[in-house]
């Protein structure tokens, strides 16, 4: 017997695209794309590497995250270990581990980086401030969730490869969304879903693609992502203010009264507030779709 996959279709390609198509075929109905050489004038582009990282960062102490779940001990952005970038990148050329990188501005602390990329002339409405570097071993992943802010993003692989899955803002409902977060059930493995206890998961439809180094992903307004490193490597990210008013409302409750509330209850109620939300994700996503187990 076969076993049930994801409905997940691949992200179309592009080698090259003009300004003006990309905003036509992409931006405009909103729908995700790789652009395989699009910075392949950047210095960046053949400079990037874990070993090049590790020469011009490797004094710098950075913090670690795991893929353990959030607890009202360990807050989401709350680092799970530190060590010394260059303990980290040997680290991650000896072995797989689960200890990735995020919410830490390598660029801002060795500005030599910045000198390595610049904006592209896409069409998008660039936030300037310094892009973030995400780092992480082998088999190691980003649990799925959105952006707070509904940006428009292009990611940038170095390094390896990365398998990134997508799934538009319309399939919320299908995805076990944990009220007040931005994230789904944190136990679902995305690689390998359980669908007894997650069958709503098989109504959606979303995407599917391998980064390689240099490769650019284009992921819409409030897409769903999630990602697993294939293989030791290292992504960028630059974010472009939302073109849907609709979003942009969505992302000022997001940044002005959700996450604040949702601090709040946690101090207040610790992991019952958590266990709470987790048992509501099931329970609404199955009301909604008519599902009784």
């Amino acid at each position: 017997m076969m076993k049930e996959r994801l409905q997940l279709t691949q992200i179309p390609r592009e080698k090259t695209i003009s300004k003006a198509d990309f905003i036509k075929k992409y931006v405009q109905p909103q729908k995700p794309v790789v652009i395989e050489h699009l910075i392949e004038d950047w210095p960046a582009y053949n400079k990037w590497s874990l070993d090049y990282i590790k020469e011009v960062a490797g004094e710098k102490t950075v913090p670690l995250y795991d893929d353990r779940p959030i607890t009202s001990e360990f807050k989401f952005n709350e680092p799970h270990l530190k060590m010394k970038m260059s303990e980290y990148i040997d680290l991650l050329k000896s072995k797989p581990t689960n200890y990735r990188i995020f919410l830490y501005h390598l660029l801002k602390e060795v500005p030599k980086l910045q000198e390595d990329f610049k904006f592209p002339d896409m069409g998008l409405r660039f936030l300037k401030q310094l892009p973030m570097l995400f780092f992480g071993g082998a088999n190691s992943k980003v649990f799925m969730h959105y952006d707070i802010d509904y940006a428009n993003i292009l990611h940038f692989h170095f390094h390896g490869k990365k398998q990134c899955i997508l799934y538009p803002p319309s399939e919320s409902k299908f995805l076990y969304k944990v009220p007040h977060a931005l994230i789904s059930r944190e136990d679902i493995d995305f690689t390998n879903p359980d669908f007894e206890k997650f069958p709503a998961l098989k109504m959606a439809q979303g995407y599917i693609t391998e980064l390689n180094h240099g490769e650019t992903l284009y992921m819409p307004e409030g897409y769903w992502h999630q990602m697993t490193y294939l293989t030791a490597g290292f992504s960028m990210s630059l974010r472009a203010t939302s073109r849907n008013l609709t979003n942009l409302s969505k992302a000022v409750y997001n940044l002005g009264f959700m996450r604040y509330f949702d601090n709040t209850m946690r101090k207040w109620k610790g992991q019952g507030w958590i266990d709470h939300k987790n048992e509501q994700a099931i329970y609404r996503t199955h009301k909604k779709n008519n599902i009784k187990l």
